[in-house]
């Protein structure tokens, strides 16, 4: 079968399409046909290499994918050869006190697929019976693939970590990415008023059509100016950071009194300077997040299901062009997921 690898770390050229053997699916397993695949900024940083941590390599790509059953193992009794299914993006234990509780992602077993272990870029994949989500018929593949890693890390983030309240105002800083096109539905879903941030026009304006109610370019106004600005010098009552050194001093700025910041990651780079007078004399809560429960899944579906929440996909390539997937992240010139077909 094909299968997007990695050997060496480096950029999109060290992205390799390798013929490798056809997995087989143990007892506790399903082999699973991937229909679609969708690139994470997670997939940049396993295929740069990051730092103080060594990764298995050869290595296949991916966190997301959707497809058909073709085979359960023998112990698997509810899964047939057909059934449409969704891959969650993190494994666990299943066994300690933190998966008992519905909190996998605290496990210390928790392993993302594509980056401590392979992950879904790849024609056939098995994988454990409790990582699959049976997917409605009105959901594709392509969107099921596109939501899953972004929308439980920003739920999260939002509900489970800021707690989000109805008309509060809430900062999503870089409008563009998978993760925030996630975040903006997710705090209109909980009636809250949200501010984009970017420095493109164009994705400002896709974002309105999102939902966000306000939008702040960077270009021309500073972030916590702008922010100011909208809320009659209050400050914003949740901030969404995910880009790190760019932006972490204008992320504290905006936050009001009292303010909630959670971020998840550092695009622009982690060694962000943090002025601990604001932290204080604010007093600001500072969130941490990565990625969220599986048991979020089900609740991902079914806003699917019932048209609430909807896969923001920028573009749909073949497999074949993930260099070229990779390139255009790294221009950040999309605006939500990129989408491999298999």
């Amino acid at each position: 079968m094909k299968a997007i690898r990695i050997h060496e770390h480096g950029g999109s050229d060290r992205i390799l399409i390798d013929d490798i053997p056809e997995p087989s699916p143990a007892s506790d397993e399903v082999l699973v046909r991937i229909a679609a695949t969708s690139i994470n900024h997670l997939d940049l940083w396993v295929r740069d290499g990051m730092r103080d941590l060594r990764l298995p390599l050869p290595m296949i790509l991916g966190s997301d994918g959707a497809g058909t059953v073709i085979e359960a193992g023998r112990e698997i009794t509810d899964m047939h050869p057909g059934d449409r299914v969704l891959i969650a993006p993190g494994t666990s234990c299943g066994k300690c006190e933190q998966c008992l509780g519905g909190h996998d992602n605290l496990c210390r077993s928790y392993k993302i697929l594509g980056e401590h272990c392979d992950g879904t870029d790849a024609e056939l994949v098995s994988v454990r019976r409790d990582n699959l989500f049976r997917l409605p018929d009105n959901v594709s593949f392509d969107d099921a693939a596109a939501s899953s890693l972004v929308f439980i890390t920003a739920y999260q983030m939002l509900v489970e970590k800021a707690k989000i309240k109805p008309l509060e105002d809430v900062l999503i800083l870089g409008a563009g990415s998978g993760i925030a096109t996630a975040a903006i539905q997710i705090a209109k879903l909980f009636n809250a008023r949200v501010i984009a941030v970017s420095g493109f026009e164009e994705k400002l304006e896709k974002a309105k059509l999102l939902g966000a109610d306000d939008v702040i370019n960077y270009n021309t106004e500073r972030i916590s100016d702008g922010v100011r600005r909208l809320t009659y010098k209050r400050g914003v009552d949740v901030v969404f950071e995910h880009t790190g050194r760019s932006t972490w001093s204008e992320s504290i700025l905006s936050a009001r009194r009292g303010g909630r910041i959670v971020t998840c990651g550092a695009t622009t780079g982690p060694e962000a300077v943090t002025d601990l007078r604001y932290v204080f004399s604010r007093q600001l809560s500072i969130f941490g997040s990565t990625m969220g429960s599986k048991k979020l899944l089900l609740t991902m579906i079914d806003l699917m299901r019932s048209g609430r929440y909807r896969a923001v996909i920028d573009r749909k390539l073949p497999y074949t062009d993930v260099r070229k997937a990779h390139e255009v992240i790294e221009q950040r010139i999309q605006f939500g997921k990129i989408v491999l077909s298999f």
